[in-house]
C-alpha cells in the first residue's frame, strides 16, 4: 500500500509546485494590463463653432484665442495627470473659459434683445449618469459650478432662472452686478444684429444671412477621461446674440448639448441649438457607438455631417470614448478646439483645414 502512496504523493507535490508559480505568472500579467488602463486618460475642449475665418482674424487675437485655450486645457490636463476625477478636470476647465471674454459663456457672453446676459450650463457624470444643469441665470459668475451643485447637492437635474439663484445663494454663491457680464464687442454685436433688424422685414428674415446666422454660435465645452476610467463633459454658454422670450438652447439640455456614459463616450456640443436639440445630438452619438457598435470617430462624423446638416442646423462637438480615443468634428468654417492625452501631447485648432 505504502508503494502505491509514495508516488502519489510526489506527483501531487510537484503538481503544487507549479500551480502557483503558474497562477502567478498569470496573475502578473493581469496586474500589468490594469496597472497600463491606469495610465489611459484624456481632455478635449471647444470654445464655441461658427464662420471662423482666418481673414478676418488678427495675428495678436488668434494667439489670444490658442493661448486661452491651452492654458485651460493644462489645467484640466494636471487634475487628470495627478489622479484627479473628470468631473474637477471638466468643472475646472471650463472656469478658465468662462472666466475670459473671449468666448460666449459667463464673462464673455452675449446679450438678449433686451441688451441682458442669460446664462446656461449643464455637465453629466458617466460613472453614475447624474446630471445637473441651470439656465436663465443672470448673476452666476461660472454657471456650471451651479450645474454641477445641482447634480451633486440636490434631487433635480435643472434648475432655471431665480429658482437657479435662490438654490445658489443657499450655498453661499457671490451673486455678480450685471455690469460684471458686460463686454464692448458682445454688446457692439447686439447693435449691429438690432440695426440690420431695422432693414429687414422680420417676415422675412433669412437664417443664412451672416450677422442673423453667427448670432446663434457660441458656447464652450469640455469632456474628459480620468484615470479610473470614468468620464465626464460639460457645456457653458450664454445662448445666442438677441434671442428673445428667455430662449434656452441645447448647452444645458442633457443628450443635446452635453452627454457622458463610460460604456460609450462623454461628449460636449456647439452649434446652432435648435437643431442640436432636435437631433439629440451628444446622445445620438453615444447610441451610435452603444447599439451600433460605431467608434468614436464614425459615429461624430454620422451626426454632425449628415444628421444634423439634414435638418438644416450646423455646428460641431468634441467627444472622448472609454478608450481616450478623441473626436473634433464640426460642420462649420472653424471651432476653437483642443485636446491632451495622457503623454501631455497637445494639440490646438481653429479653422477647417487645420
Amino acid at each position: 500500500m505504502n508503494k502505491v502512496l509514495l508516488p502519489l504523493l510526489c506527483f501531487l507535490l510537484l503538481l503544487s509546485c507549479k500551480n502557483p508559480n503558474k497562477h502567478n505568472a498569470e496573475d502578473f500579467k493581469v496586474d500589468e494590463i490594469a496597472g497600463s488602463k491606469e495610465d489611459v486618460f484624456g481632455i478635449v475642449i471647444h470654445g464655441g463653432a461658427g464662420t471662423i475665418l482666418k481673414e478676418n482674424m488678427s495675428d495678436s487675437l488668434e494667439a489670444a484665442y490658442k493661448e486661452k485655450l491651452k492654458e485651460a486645457i493644462s489645467i484640466g490636463h494636471e487634475i487628470l495627470k495627478n489622479g484627479g476625477t473628470s468631473l474637477e478636470a471638466v468643472a475646472k476647465t471650463i472656469n478658465v473659459l468662462e472666466d475670459s471674454p473671449l468666448f460666449n459663456a459667463g464673462k464673455g457672453s452675449v446679450f438678449t434683445h433686451d441688451a441682458t446676459n442669460e446664462l446656461d450650463a449643464s455637465i453629466m457624470d458617466g460613472a453614475t449618469l447624474k446630471a445637473g444643469a441651470v439656465a436663465g441665470v443672470k448673476h452666476i459668475k461660472n454657471p456650471i459650478d451651479l450645474a454641477k451643485d445641482v447634480m451633486q447637492k440636490s434631487e433635480h437635474v435643472m434648475l432655471y432662472g431665480a429658482g437657479a439663484e435662490e438654490f445658489a445663494q443657499s450655498l453661499g454663491y457671490k451673486m455678480m452686478d450685471t455690469t460684471y457680464f458686460y463686454t464692448k464687442s458682445r454688446y457692439e454685436s447686439l447693435q449691429r444684429i438690432l440695426e440690420k433688424e431695422k432693414t429687414i422685414n422680420t417676415e422675412k428674415i433669412s437664417f443664412q444671412d451672416p450677422y442673423i446666422k453667427n448670432s446663434k454660435f457660441g458656447t464652450v465645452g469640455c469632456a474628459a477621461l480620468d484615470k479610473h476610467g470614468n468620464l465626464a463633459s460639460g457645456t457653458s454658454t450664454g445662448g445666442m446674440t438677441n434671442k428673445r422670450w428667455n430662449r434656452i438652447g441645447d448647452a444645458p439640455i442633457i443628450g443635446a448639448g452635453t452627454y457622458a456614459n463610460n460604456s460609450t463616450c462623454a461628449v460636449s456640443s456647439t452649434g446652432w441649438g435648435e437643431f442640436f436639440i432636435r437631433s439629440v445630438v451628444a446622445y445620438d452619438i453615444s447610441a451610435l457607438m452603444e447599439y451600433k457598435g460605431m467608434s468614436l470617430q464614425d459615429a461624430a462624423k454620422e451626426v454632425i455631417h449628415k444628421k444634423v446638416p439634414a435638418l438644416g442646423g450646423d455646428g460641431g462637438i468634441v467627444a472622448i470614448d472609454k478608450d481616450g480615443n478623441v473626436a473634433m468634428e464640426f460642420n462649420t468654417a472653424g471651432m476653437y478646439r483642443a485636446s491632451m492625452n495622457a503623454e501631455g501631447e497637445l494639440e490646438i485648432g481653429i479653422y477647417k483645414e487645420e
